[in-house]
């Protein structure tokens, strides 16, 4: 009869359609886990930076740059996480800041990213192993030294599901709050709304049989609570791999204290390069304020910063901190 034929055809377009969203899916999967790794090459000569590797309970030997501080530089270390897909190479131009300023730097590539071998890219899981490793390392080359970790989109999350650290403040850039919203947003920006929508659950089910990894376990902002060190969290205001609604929600859920800072205008994207004005007065005015951290033990504090004020009228970025 005529409607069985449109019920069988219509029963077979929506297998059809299930079964190359699965394709799909399964594909984009295998994608966003394989291994990043490839070499990041010498580093830069205008630094001196110490290459060297570090043991991690993620299983891999994590490649990694060390720049001391200098002589007259500030008693702190801060420890460079890159984003997902990166390498310690990513972040040089925050290491270039930081080492300005007086600061030590460790920069590593996460487990299967740059020169850390792994087999698989896992949202955090292992690579939050690694964190561990390059504060351990950190802490133990200079035990007197305040201690801070920033890290951008995985690296942040990574240092978020390895909370509490012992560190004394924390910078995150761009992190997603939950590998559920990660994974929705960027297969919608490949898909569209209709097609992510059914393609979504189809790409999270796949980490349990692929890295044997519940997705559960993978939602960086249920560890904010842990912290009770300064927490500064920086987002661009068109971001849509994490947006500003679920940055906002990231920053409701962080213990005080804490300080938001958007860049409008900024998607995901290296935010220093973006706006190295602003991006300097929210980082440095941030450590100067609530750590001290850009001067030399028992230097009096220059300025009162205040991010809010973006660089405008009370305490101008430049004069927080200490030239050299």
């Amino acid at each position: 009869m005529p409607w069985r034929k449109s019920l069988n055809g219509l029963f077979a377009a929506a297998v059809c359609c299930v079964t190359i969203t699965a394709a799909i899916a399964w594909r984009i999967g295998g994608d966003l886990i394989a291994p990043a790794n490839r070499s990041v090459g010498p580093p830069p000569r205008d630094l001196p930076v110490e290459s060297l590797t570090l043991p991690s309970a993620s299983g891999s030997a994590i490649a990694a740059w060390y720049l001391p501080s200098t002589p007259d530089g500030v008693a702190a270390t801060v420890v460079l996480l890159h984003p997902l897909r990166g390498s310690r190479r990513s972040m040089l131009n925050r290491a270039a800041l930081f080492h300005r300023v007086g600061f030590a730097v460790v920069m590593i590539d996460l487990q299967a990213h740059g020169e850390s071998p792994g087999t698989y890219i896992t949202a955090g899981f292992l690579e939050r192993k690694d964190v561990e490793a390059a504060v351990a390392f950190a802490r133990a080359e200079n035990p007197d030294h305040r201690l801070v970790v920033v890290g951008r989109s995985l690296g942040g999350a990574a240092a978020l599901l390895a909370s509490p650290l012992p560190i004394d403040a924390l910078v995150l850039e761009s992190v997603y709050p939950t590998l559920e919203e990660a994974v929705a947003n960027r297969i919608q920006m490949r898909l569209g709304t209709t097609l992510g929508a059914l393609a979504s659950p189809l790409l999270l089910w796949q980490f349990r049989p692929r890295l044997g990894i519940d997705p559960d376990r993978l939602r960086p902002i249920e560890r904010l609570a842990s912290i009770d060190y300064p927490l500064l969290i920086m987002a661009g205001d068109l971001d849509r791999h994490t947006t500003l609604a679920e940055t906002q929600r990231l920053f409701a859920a962080a213990g005080e204290p804490k300080t938001l800072a958007i860049f409008p205008g900024a998607a995901h994207e290296d935010l220093l390069a973006f706006d190295p004005a602003r991006y300097q007065q929210a980082v440095l005015g941030f450590l100067d304020r609530h750590l001290g951290a850009l001067r030399p033990s028992g230097e009096p504090q220059r300025c009162d910063f205040d991010p809010a004020s973006e660089g405008k009228g009370k305490g101008k970025g430049k004069e927080c901190y200490r030239q050299r």
